[in-house]
């Protein structure tokens, strides 16, 4: 999905906010022209997860903030997962159709999101949402799409997204793990510290028990052009491709990348509503080629 006036717009006012919370006028006015220029200089087919490493270096330049700014966030979200682990592997477990419930369940981990929702996250709000997260309805035929493909695969690689919601994910991956021990399974992480994405360290705290490659960059999303050859490697090994996140939906989709992909992500923004016609929060499964959309709000 290429960076358009509406995203553009978007950074701006996200940055910006984030800049008048930590410096000057004249320090904030001068961030935000050299927030612009990186944005005019940009090349044309990229997204606005790109841009990332580039807007985190105006930061340190103009702030002196770390590249690292939401480690706080980060251990908060992954101690609030390993708080629950119990409770959540009940909820899986126990239901009719565990690999539906631990859908529902990632799903709602990416809740976990302090950039794209920034200001929004409450954990609070998040204990709540646990108790909705059966209600969760996504696309029945894409669902079942993919059920054979997991049944049928060889080699599965899941792109995760933000630490805390890696700790969901690793539970999902376990009850597919139990339905199809045939299935070979590998996570990839980030390949630094970038929002409160999470890394390898994050995949080690939440006790992540499958192999963990990085992406080879700091970049949310997964870039194919700037990815580590790790990544390459498991991509073309990979039956199926599941991808939470947004960050992964706007680096992959309509890319014609050719991978047999499933992304599960929570509807954030506003071009997202306008793309797939769901309401902010709303639960997401599609498939590629030719992405189905579907699914109910919360």
């Amino acid at each position: 999905m290429k960076l358009n006036a509406e995203c553009m717009l978007c950074l701006l006012k996200r940055h910006i906010a984030t800049a008048e919370s930590v410096g000057t006028e004249e320090q904030v006015t001068a961030f935000a022209r050299d927030l612009m220029d990186v944005m005019v200089r940009g090349p044309e087919e990229q997204s606005a997860p790109w841009y990332t490493p580039e807007i985190t270096r105006l930061f340190t330049a103009h702030f002196g903030l770390s590249d690292d700014r939401y480690r706080e966030e980060k251990e908060s979200s992954n101690r609030f997962f390993l708080e629950r682990e119990g409770h959540i592997r009940c909820m899986i477990t126990e239901s009719e159709d565990p690999l539906y419930a631990g859908l529902q369940c990632a799903i709602l981990g990416n809740y976990i999101d302090f950039s794209a929702l920034q200001g929004e996250v409450s954990f609070e709000k998040l204990d709540q949402m646990l108790s909705l997260a059966r209600n969760f309805r996504v696309d029945g035929e894409v669902f079942a799409a993919l059920r054979r493909d997991l049944e049928t695969g060889t080699e599965l690689l899941y792109l995760t997204d933000n630490a805390g919601e890696i700790g969901f994910d690793k539970l999902w991956l376990e009850t597919i793990h139990g339905l199809y021990p045939n299935l070979s399974i590998t996570v990839c992480v980030r390949g630094g510290p970038t929002q409160n994405d999470a890394t390898v360290e994050d995949a080690a705290v939440v006790g992540m028990p499958f192999p963990v490659i990085g992406n080879g960059n700091r970049i949310p999303g997964t870039v194919l052009s700037e990815a580590s050859e790790e990544l390459n490697a498991a991509l073309r090994r990979a039956s199926l491709v599941i991808a939470k996140g947004q960050a992964n939906v706007e680096t992959l989709l309509d890319t014609g990348h050719g991978y047999n992909i499933y992304y599960a992500f929570l509807v954030k923004c506003s071009r997202f509503i306008r793309r797939f016609g769901r309401e902010k929060l709303t639960p997401m499964l599609l498939h590629e080629s030719g992405a189905r959309t579907g699914s109910s709000s919360l």
